[in-house]
């Protein structure tokens, strides 16, 4: 007998991490829904696309609430890919910046674990993978992003403490430097991004492989740990 197909929830499916996300679970036989501010690029049967800014919290929580009614079916899995980068050294720090990333990066998070976890806990099973950064611990000129994502890792580890006995995992992924449109943003700013010790940036394709295998069954027992992704980042001087 055909086993049913599995879904999942991605942010930020229209590029970079969570575009490399969608395409992977498609391949792999999942249905994938992606909230996006953009449009969609991807074009499959199995995939839908909803234009959503996540940034607006009271916007997507009425989306949910409009969604997840009591009948409708909760995905397998949801990854917050989402994200910005606003970088800025001392004296120069803008308080709109470390608002718009905690407002996609944490409080986006938080209403939809918020919706969908507890649904998950009542049917004993759910993936989560939140997306972090590799500078979550602290980073020179990174304080605001570092910041967001620090409580990005707080976040998946505490929810899934509460989800442990219920089936449900909770793991963070952190990408060191990782070729996407957000990559070039920070060149963009004056500051030249540098790849990792192994020569060359992280491919979002190579980010993807970690995060469906953290969806996957062999990732049954995985919950509450951040995967760093650092190309020898690290490893610290040779």
């Amino acid at each position: 007998m055909k086993a049913p197909t599995r879904n999942a929830w991605i942010t930020g499916s229209s590029s970079g991490i969570g575009l490399a996300v969608a395409h992977s679970l498609l391949d792999q036989g999942w249905s994938v829904l992606g909230l996006d501010r953009s449009p969609a690029v991807v074009h499959h049967p199995r995939y839908q696309h909803q234009s959503l800014d996540l940034t607006d919290g009271p916007v997507l929580s009425a989306w949910l609430d409009t969604t997840l009614k009591p009948d409708a079916p909760v995905p397998d899995a949801w990854v917050h890919a989402a994200g910005q980068g606003r970088y800025a050294r001392l004296g120069h720090l803008d308080p709109a910046d470390t608002e718009g990333m905690w407002r996609l990066h944490v409080d986006a998070a938080m209403r939809m674990a918020n919706a969908l976890l507890p649904s998950m806990q009542l049917r004993g099973s759910g993936r989560v993978v939140l997306l972090a950064s590799r500078v979550w611990p602290g980073k020179s000129g990174r304080s605001q992003y570092a910041a967001t994502k620090s409580a990005v890792v707080s976040m998946a580890r505490s929810w899934a403490a509460e989800c442990v006995r219920h089936g449900v995992c909770v793991n963070s992924v952190s990408p060191a430097a990782t070729q996407t449109p957000m990559l070039e943003g920070d060149q963009r700013q004056g500051e030249r991004a540098e790849p990792p010790p192994m020569g060359r940036f992280i491919l979002p394709e190579e980010v993807a492989a970690t995060v469906c295998f953290l969806l996957s069954d062999a990732a049954r027992p995985i919950t509450g740990q951040d995967w760093v992704i650092c190309g020898g980042s690290s490893l610290g001087a040779p």
